[in-house]
C-alpha cells in the first residue's frame, strides 16, 4: 500500500465518523418521539380546549352577575346539579385550598359556585369557610356544554374566558395546586 491509499482510507473514517456525529442527533429523536413514551403527563387536570359560553344570572345576594365579568382572572367554576350537598364542600374545599398554595399569584384566581337559577344556597359555615367565593345561580342550559354527561366538576377558565381544564368533583389538591402554579407562572395575562 502506497501513502496515498492510507491517506484516503484515513480521509474516509473521518468522513464517516463526522456524518454519523451528525446523523446521531436526528436518530436520537425519532427514537425518543416514536419508541420512547413518557410514564405520565405534566397536568393533573383532563386538558380541554374550548370558549366557555356566555353565562348570565344572578348572585345570591341579588346582584346580575356575568361569567365575562371575570375576564382577566383565572376562574376555578365548581358546577353544582342542585344545592351544595358533600361532594360540593368538597370541591369547594380543594378550591380554596389549591389557591390558598399559590401565596402572592392566589390573587389572580377567583373562585365561582355555580347554581342551577332556584337552587337552595349554600348554608353559613359554607359561606363562612370560603371567603371570596362568588356564588352564582344562572339557568343551568347556559352550562350544559360544558358538563359533558358529568354533573359535578370542578373548570379552569383562563383569563381569555376558555376552557383550560377540568378536574374531578373531588380532585387532588396537590395536582390542581400544581397545574394552576405551572400556568400562573407561564401565562402574563390574568
Amino acid at each position: 500500500m502506497d501513502e496515498i491509499d492510507v491517506r484516503r482510507r484515513k480521509a474516509r473514517r473521518t468522513l464517516a465518523a463526522i456524518a454519523l456525529l451528525c446523523a446521531a442527533p436526528v436518530v436520537a429523536s425519532y427514537i425518543a418521539y416514536y419508541v420512547l413514551h413518557p410514564a405520565q403527563r405534566t397536568n393533573y387536570g383532563e386538558l380541554e380546549t374550548k370558549p366557555v359560553p356566555e353565562i348570565v344570572g344572578a348572585t345570591a345576594e341579588g346582584a346580575s352577575w356575568r361569567l365575562s365579568s371575570l375576564h382577566g382572572r383565572w376562574v376555578l367554576l365548581v358546577l353544582d346539579s342542585d344545592g351544595c350537598d358533600r361532594a360540593c364542600e368538597r370541591a369547594l374545599y380543594a378550591t380554596r385550598q389549591a389557591r390558598t398554595i399559590q401565596g402572592r399569584e392566589q390573587e389572580r384566581i377567583e373562585r365561582v359556585l355555580l347554581q342551577p337559577t332556584g337552587a337552595a344556597p349554600p348554608g353559613a359555615p359554607v359561606r363562612t369557610d370560603h371567603p371570596g367565593l362568588t356564588v352564582a345561580q344562572a339557568d343551568p342550559r347556559q352550562w350544559t356544554s360544558l358538563l359533558e354527561g358529568k354533573p359535578q366538576s370542578i373548570l379552569l377558565v383562563d383569563p381569555l374566558g376558555n376552557l383550560v381544564l377540568r378536574y374531578p368533583a373531588a380532585p387532588d389538591i396537590r395536582g390542581l395546586a400544581r397545574d394552576l402554579e405551572r400556568l400562573l407562572k407561564a401565562s402574563r395575562v390574568g
